[in-house]
């Protein structure tokens, strides 16, 4: 199995080697070889391009260069001759490596099926399916996980009373395993249902809650058992104290009498042994004096005899050091000396002394020395030592026996010479002969020795005759010391009499001093330790109960540990309590309600962690346990760095390096951490890990030399055991695919509420009293220590208690040392119970803060949901803390608490929001509100959430159980959300209570101000403002957001419903050098000109930079930074969305920022619209600004009149006209820019007008009013209309709708006197002179426009307000979290049973021949041929259906692939759509799914009757694919039936009001009657014949049949008409066709009106063709 090794490093080049590696091994070698390769490994889509290719043909197209490939040619050239066959060519004998390569190389894939990047390979590189055979790896079924948990627990020993039980007892574990997998599994579908968050439960996250079992029920067995063995021990050893005391107390009354007798006996002996101790003392002196004599002549023979020894040391040494050379040698060295045949002359010399010593006779041989007498004889001892060498072992022992104290004269005579020659020294026979060396060594040694001892002879003789001498002596010594004896051996009895007397008296005494101290002792024990006994048994106990539950409790732990850390804190106590009560079902024994921290936790541990910065809230401790416990490293998922600080926190002592993905050398430092047992932490991590890292995440450790090492890349490391490792990532909800959840321990470290209070609460305290604040820190670092002290001392004491032996109460250090231990544990147990309850006082007074932390953790949760409407908002807790602080400094005072609290939630809150809002869009500023108010509410428990659910989602059932009462008014959608809301406790009768008060409630309906009228009661006096919304929600939906600023204010107060306006200056002051500022941009958006406006007043326009980033931008846009680092310039990247690839280097440059090496008047600005791919920590630590058109015409005004000085206002020569201009250019541009909120109503395309075209038409007004006494109104209008605003105008509608605008601001009343621009005259030209009067107008304005100053309908709110209303609650129900509706069909399932029925409904294609030949092609009759066109189309469409419906049920069996088009008709079909497929071919259409098919059948309907009953007499104008062809047939036909140039030729228009299509029985002589427009905007008045005003919320009207009368050289009608545009659907915007007109676009219908052509232009009136429904 070959498998290729990633590195960071690693390229296409090494994919290639490894490749041809692994080619040659199996088609070259002919080596059976598996290639092994996993999806992580892709560092490249070329890797599996290249896989592709070899399973479909062997091998990678011009891989190999020609010299390697003629290298592989060679060598199968032999094996292609062996097997027989001929090939010759190269192109053979490749394709026979090729084919071999076929046959011997297997490829193994392995391939996460999640996301879509499996699905997009195998629809890439066809091979992957076709030439593959795909085995599917289904999550595991009951058995599997039965039968693996057997065979992993079989041997375990559970600690059982018997093998059955032991039996019993795993079995019950089995199930409960399998229960933990299974509840997990369906808790991480929940997850993802719920939350949208992701989780991923695989067989090996299985297999590693059955290894954290096994390991942590070891661990925990021999906790409870040491610990109960202590305390036991303990325990016993009291007991047994106590029992003795009433012993020894006894013995010790008994011993008194005792102990009185024996000292009159011991009294009595001493008189007799003084006595005779006498005699004996005597007799010792003359003994005395005999043992001197006797030491003298002894001291004399000793003289002798060292001076004689001292003679011999000389010759000892080395004879010794001789004697150890010859141990040295072995039999091979005198083998080898033996076998040389002609011996060097050193090895000769040495044998000849050597045989000389042992007295051997020479050999007389010729002498042959030069200069020797001819036959002259010399002596030659070579044959004599070969002889000796015979034996070799013979030849060492006789060496280390030889007789050295007989050794002859002659022999040392004849051994003379030798020692005295200069070559037979040890130096010069070393370099001969090893052997040789030790013997000549010998042969000295001999010599030596010799020589000693005969200096040392008469030495000896001189010694022989003292000791002669001192033998006399000694035996008359003798003599006198046995008399001694006798004396001495009475005297000894009668002292061993003594002494046992004594010694019973004294052990008598010893005895009861022993009672009497261990008494003692025993009291110190039993006093300091009895208060222990009462504890310690419970404690036992308790710990017996732990030892008989801690396999369930285990269970649960490791469940924890396995699987616990990525869910928040709600599922982690779902899965806690089905995993209980499981366990409770099957009778195994646990610990009701146990948690990872009942049995895992160290409170002193824990502590120690909180100091270190671990929130103390349960989740946190939860979460520290398993990175402790856990085997896999942990990767923590920390948006607010809380993991990250507690990390470098508790590794701060032992030193922690911090590196980063992007990290150049990052792998290096990874491995320094691994090689010496450092601590490291790699932050900031996205969804995909470097492959590089997987053998560390695996722990891929193996011996090498005796040591752990591991293989990283190409380098293998030294595993220390000390090295730790974790993971952060600051993404809020990363999606781990299961390939790395399986490698780590994710860890949700998302902050909680209860851990956030807490900390909030520190800091309140701090910043209020920082004297309590400190004091409180002190304690409770002095607590935690004193605590960690006081287990270290119960430790202390039941250890020295446990391992004491023999009797305790004997052992007085020990009693001494655990008094000791108990005074202190005693005093410290006194202070912690002092510090606790000064803690506790300290607390009482922090709880006073607790409403402000409270307050604020809520906000936090409120800002934190937000990222999920909008990657751009995101906010760091370090942002929100800071933000708190500042808060805390500057908000008012107060010497009453209650009324600084207030005022500290107040100044925070609006702070908060202020903040905030900076950096919202508009369209979700309401809504934040709505989140502040509603999530302090629910903190308060004033929401309940069955309301709160219902105002967001509406009903859930749809079906109408009681007959609606005012079908009049009240639509079925209203009467239907009234029966739902009647099932919420405080609605209770809503239904009967709206019967009964209809009329009321219709009042209400059609009130212009719903949102404030009063309910009937008595639900108007017993609902809250906020249960109000839900009635809104149910009659007048419109109202609803009108309603949601009424409740925010009433809550909150105004201000929370009015965002600042935009002001660049304050963001300014927020930034740093290392907080960029962003603008987050809305389409069309320009913040440059706000911002060189900044430049200027900061005076910074000249050290003021761009780069507009995209391709290549990157590089310019770095070295731009670190100039402007250097130089304290301003820097804007813009469009940092278009440069994704730049983000990640981005970040780290904003990262590696350090605040004292940069000039302090350096800024980063950055321009984006809103990009997932934007770093996050730039978001979060930078100050963003929303850059868009304020919303609301209040909001514009004021926006533009804060970038006006009086200056401004001033300079006009016509300052009064100019004035009242501005005001009116601005009011305009306020006007279209929100006009834009009533959608197509508003604009047809909703353009993006800018402050800089405002900006031009102030400045071209104030130019013609200085230049032009008269001013031209018609040439601003011009300016205006056609160029700045009107030169980003496409659709031709609305141009003449901005110029018809602009009639009503641009004119000549408008420079005088209260020129009204409304009809309520709530917008008239104010008489304002300076800036501040014009805002305070402004502001006195309605913070919601009626329409009429857009020139719309009041109906036009009710869509706009709708969709607002809507679009808020769709958007704060996303950030709620999902309830599960229980078990329903499979997603497959529902798009299957769709499109059957779907596929079941539709109308088969037209039989086109038959048309043709029905309807054939006439001069005259020019419909026949749009008929045959619309069949053609709908044919087209209808023939794309029925496949598409076919295939997509057989993709979803898996019968064919799904393609990317299969796979969109099955999205669409799954969410109601019409599918891009069918829409590419259909007709323009709003519709969802199911009234689109229905809408299609009616069409086709229409067409089929058409072809079966002749041409009808009122055309469905709606029914035709393409009406312009409809209508162009009809004009050619009155043409060529008069005969005229159709170009000539067009329309009347007749209303036929009086008619009813169904009552037409004939078509009109010329023309043709149509039907099916719907109007909007307007309503067709049936008794006055023209169209007029619409009715109150009536949308959309049914138009009437209209007769289309074509008439040569027509004249439109300069008055009494209205030029209505028509359009195929709502949406009034289309592509521009070659005609200048919208494709949507169909004609322009002249309609009878009496109001003139702006009003209705204004008003957005148009017809269409079809509805959305």
């Amino acid at each position: 199995v070959i498998q290729v090794e990633i590195s960071k490093s690693y390229t296409t080049v090494e994919w290639r080697d490894d490749l041809k590696r692994i080619l040659r091994t199996s088609g070259a070698e002919g080596k059976p070889t598996v290639f092994l390769f996993s999806d992580t490994q892709i560092k490249d889509e070329a890797f599996v391009e290249d896989i592709n290719n070899i399973l479909n043909a062997g091998e990678v197209p011009n891989m190999f260069p020609n010299d390697e490939k003629a290298g592989v040619i060679e060598t199968v050239r032999p094996i292609a001759a062996k097997q027989g066959l001929k090939l010759e060519t190269q192109m053979e004998l490749w394709s026979f490596f090729t084919q071999r390569c076929r046959e011997i190389l297997h490829i193994s894939l392995c391939f996460s099926p999640i996301g879509s990047a499996f699905r997009d390979r195998l629809r890439q590189y066809p091979s992957l399916v076709n030439c593959c055979t795909i085995d599917w790896f289904y999550e595991w079924p009951d058995e599997a996980l039965i039968s693996v948990a057997n065979t992993f627990l079989s041997d375990l020993d559970v600690g059982a009373a018997s093998p059955a039980e032991n039996t019993k007892i795993i079995d019950l574990v089995v199930q409960s395993c399998v229960n933990v997998h299974q509840a997990v599994e369906k808790a991480t579908l929940r997850y993802y249902d719920e939350l949208r968050r992701y989780n991923y439960v695989t067989p090996t996250s299985y297999l590693e809650l059955l290894s954290t079992f096994i390991r942590l029920l070891k661990e925990k067995k021999e906790e409870l058992e040491t610990m109960r063995s202590r305390l036991q021990n303990g325990l016993d050893k009291l007991n047994s104290t106590a029992s003795e005391v009433e012993v020894m107390e006894k013995e010790l009354v008994d011993l008194q009498p005792v102990l009185k007798k024996t000292a009159t006996e011991v009294e009595e002996m001493m008189v007799v042994i003084k006595a005779d101790t006498e005699e004996a003392d005597k007799t010792k002196e003359v003994v005395s004096a005999q043992e001197k004599d006797a030491n003298e002549k002894a001291a004399e023979a000793k003289a002798i005899a060292d001076d004689a020894q001292a003679d011999l040391d000389k010759a000892l040494p080395a004879l010794d050091a001789a004697l150890a050379s010859l141990k040295n040698l072995t039999r091979n060295d005198i083998v080898e000396v033996k076998a040389l045949k002609n011996p060097p002359a050193g090895v000769k010399l040495v044998m000849e002394g050597c045989s000389i010593m042992f007295d051997q006779k020479p050999k007389m041989v010729a002498d042959t020395t030069p200069g020797a007498k001819p036959g002259a004889k010399m002596a030659d001892y070579w044959e004599a030592s070969t002889k000796m060498l015979a034996d070799p072992t013979v030849f060492l022992d006789s060496l280390m026996t030889y007789d050295k104290e007989n050794i002859g004269a002659g022999v040392i005579k004849k051994i003379e010479p030798y020692i005295q020659r200069e070559d037979f020294t040890v130096e010069a026979i070393s370099k001969v002969s090893k052997a040789c060396t030790s013997i000549c060594m010998w042969v000295r040694a001999m010599h030596t020795y010799y020589l000693v001892s005969v200096g040392v002879a008469p030495k000896r003789a001189k010694l022989a005759e003292a000791q002669a001498s001192l033998a006399v002596t000694m035996g008359e010594l003798a003599d006198a010391k046995a008399t001694l004896k006798k004396v001495e051996d009475k005297l000894a009895s009668l002292q061993s009499s003594f002494e046992e007397a004594n010694k019973k008296k004294q052990d008598l005494a010893a005895q009861v001093l022993r009672c009497e101290a261990q008494l003692d002792r025993a009291g110190k024990l039993i006093g300091g330790l009895g208060g222990e006994k009462t504890r310690w048994e419970a404690t036992i106990e308790s710990l017996t109960v732990d030892l008989h539950n801690v396999v369930g409790d285990v269970v649960v732990a490791s469940g924890s540990v396995a699987y616990s850390g990525v869910f928040t804190p709600l599922f982690r106590l779902d899965l806690n309590a089905v995993w209980s009560k499981f366990m409770e079902e099957i009778s195994m024994p646990h610990t009701p309600h146990v948690n990872i921290t009942k049995v895992l936790s160290d409170p002193v541990r824990v502590r120690a962690w909180q100091i270190a910065g671990l929130p103390s809230d349960m989740v946190s401790t939860e979460n520290g346990i398993i990175v402790s416990k856990a085997r896999r490293w942990p990767l923590f998922i920390d948006p607010q760095g809380q993991a990250n600080k507690w990390i470098k926190n508790t590794e701060k002592d032992s030193g922690l390096d911090l590196i980063k993905l992007s990290d150049k050398d990052f792998l290096r430092t990874l491995a320094n951490g691994v090689r010496f047992g450092r601590a490291v932490m790699l932050e900031n991590i996205g969804e995909v890990l470097d492959p590089a890292l997987e053998p560390l995440l695996l722990k891929q450790i193996f011996k090498q030399g005796g040591s752990d090492v591991i293989k990283m890349g190409d380098d293998i490391i030294p595993y220390h055991p000390d090295f730790r490792f974790y993971m952060c990532t600051k993404f809020r909800n990363p999606h781990y695919a299961p390939e790395v959840s399986v490698k780590v321990t994710l860890l949700n470290f998302f902050v909680t509420l209860d851990g956030l209070e807490d900390q909030i609460l520190g800091i309140t305290v701090g910043e209020e009293r920082s004297d309590l604040a400190e004091l409180k820190n002190q304690l409770v670092i002095s607590n935690a220590k004193m605590k960690k002290e006081l287990k270290e001392i119960e430790d202390k004491i039941l250890y020295m208690l446990s391992n004491a032996t023999g009797n305790i109460l004997d052992d007085e250090a020990l009693i001494d040392t655990l008094a000791k231990s108990k005074v202190t544990s005693n005093e410290i147990t006194a202070k912690v119970t002092e510090a606790e309850a000064t803690e506790k006082t300290i607390d009482e007074t922090r709880e006073n803060y607790r409403p402000v932390a409270t307050r604020a953790s809520v906000l936090f949760f409120c800002i934190s949901d937000l990222a999920a409407v909008d990657p751009m908002y995101q906010y760091s807790l370090a942002w929100f803390i800071s933000l708190f602080l500042r808060a805390v400094s500057e908000a008012e005072k107060a010497e009453e608490v209650d009324q600084r609290l207030t005022n500290l939630n107040e100044y925070f809150m609006y702070s908060l929001y202020l903040n905030i809002c900076r950096s919202l869009f508009e369209s979700h500023k309401l809504m934040f509100s709505l989140l502040l108010v509603t999530a302090i509410m629910k903190n308060q428990n004033r929401i309940d959430a069955f309301e709160w659910r219902f105002l967001l989602a509406g009903p859930t059932n749809t079906s109408l159980a009681k007959p609606n009462p005012a079908a009049a008014w009240c639509t079925d959608k209203v009467w239907i959300e009234i029966l739902n809301v009647t099932h919420i406790e405080a609605f209770k009768g809503f239904d009967d209570h709206f019967t009964e008060h209809k009329d009321h409630y219709q009042q209400l309906f059609e009130s212009q101000d719903a949102h404030k009228f009063p309910l009937a009661e008595p639900f108007n006096s017993n609902l809250s403002i906020f249960q109000r919304l839900l009635v809104m929600r149910c009659i007048r939906p419109d109202k609803v957001t009108l309603g949601v600023q009424d409740f925010v204010s009433s809550e909150l107060g105004e201000k929370f419903i009015e965002p600042p306006p935009f002001d660049l200056g304050e963001c300014y002051k927020e930034a740093s050098v290392i907080s960029p500022l962003i603008f987050v941009l809305s389409a069309g958006a320009d913040p440059m000109a706000d911002l060189l406006k900044l430049c200027d007043e900061m005076r910074m326009l000249k050290k003021f930079d761009q780069v507009s980033l995209g391709q290549g931008q990157g590089p310019k846009a770095e070295k731009l930074m670190t100039m402007a680092m250097d130089r304290g310039m301003w820097i804007c990247l813009q469009n940092c969305h278009l440069s994704q690839s730049f983000m990640p280097r981005l970040e780290q440059l904003v990262e590696n920022i350090q605040p004292e090496k940069v000039h302090k008047d350096f800024r980063l600005w950055l321009t984006s619209m809103p990009s997932p791919h934007f770093p996050v920590a730039i978001l979060q630590n930078g100050v963003k600004m929303t850059l868009e058109p304020p919303k609301g015409v209040k909001s514009n005004l004021l926006r533009s009149y804060t970038r006006i000085t009086d200056k401004y206002l001033d300079e006009c020569e016509k300052p009064m006209e100019f004035k009242k201009l501005l005001y009116a250019i601005c009011l305009f541009h306020a006007c279209i820019q929100d006009r834009r909120k009533f959608g197509p109503l508003g604009w047809n395309i909703p353009y993006d007008f800018t402050e800089g075209d405002l900006t031009m038409c102030q400045t071209q007004i104030k130019m013609l009013l200085n230049e032009y006494q008269v001013i031209p109104f018609k040439v601003i209008r011009v300016l205006c209309g056609e160029i700045n605003y009107g030169g980003r105008v496409t659709d031709d509608k609305d141009r003449r709708l901005m110029m018809s605008l602009l009639e009503i601001f641009i004119n000549q009343d408008v420079v005088g006197e209260k020129y009204a621009f409304s009809p309520s005259g709530t917008y008239i030209t104010p008489d304002c002179q300076e800036v501040e009067g014009f805002l305070d107008l402004i502001r006195n304005l309605p913070l919601v426009p009626q329409p009429e100053i857009f020139g719309l309908h009041a109906n036009a709110d009710i869509t706009c307000d709708q969709n607002e209303t809507y679009a808020i609650f769709e958007t704060v129900l996303s950030l709620q979290p999902r309830v599960s509706s229980g078990g329903g069909l499979a997603r497959e399932d529902v798009i299957e049973a769709a499109a059957k029925e779907i596929m079941a409904n539709c109308p088969k294609p037209f039989d086109l021949d038959m048309v043709l030949v029905k309807y054939p092609t006439k001069y005259e009759e020019c419909l026949n041929t749009v008929l045959s066109q619309e069949c053609i189309r709908y044919n087209g469409l209808l023939v794309v259906m029925a496949q598409t419906l076919v295939e997509s049920i057989k993709a979803l069996k898996g019968l064919v692939v799904m393609s990317p088009e299969l796979e969109g008709v099955c999205d669409a079909i799954f969410n109601n759509q019409v599918p891009e497929m069918w829409a590419s071919k259909a007709y323009p259409s709003m519709k969802p799914l199911s009234a689109w098919t229905m809408d299609l059948q009616e069409r086709v309907t229409f067409i089929s009757l058409w072809i079966e009953k002749g041409p009808p007499a009122v055309f469905w104008f709606s029914g035709f694919f393409f009406p312009q062809a409809f209508l162009t047939g009809a004009q050619q036909n009155y043409a060529r039936k008069m005969g005229m140039a159709i170009d000539t030729v067009g329309w009347d228009f007749h209303i036929q009001d009086h008619m009813e299509k169904d009552s037409v029985g004939t078509s009109p002589e010329n023309g043709v009657y149509i039907w099916g427009l719907y109007l909007e905007g307007a309503r067709w008045d049936n008794d006055a014949h023209v169209i007029g005003e619409s009715r109150p919320k009536e949308l959309f009207t049914e138009f009437p049949m209209i007769w289309l009368d074509p008439k040569q050289h027509r004249k439109a009608p300069e008055s009494g008409i209205y030029d209505c545009p028509c359009y195929k659907i709502l949406s009034r915007r289309g592509v521009l066709s070659t005609t200048g007109h919208s494709t949507n676009f169909v004609m322009m219908f002249e309609v009878p009106s009496k109001d003139t052509q702006t009003h209705w232009t204004n008003r957005g009136v148009a017809l269409f063709t079809q509805l959305m429904f």
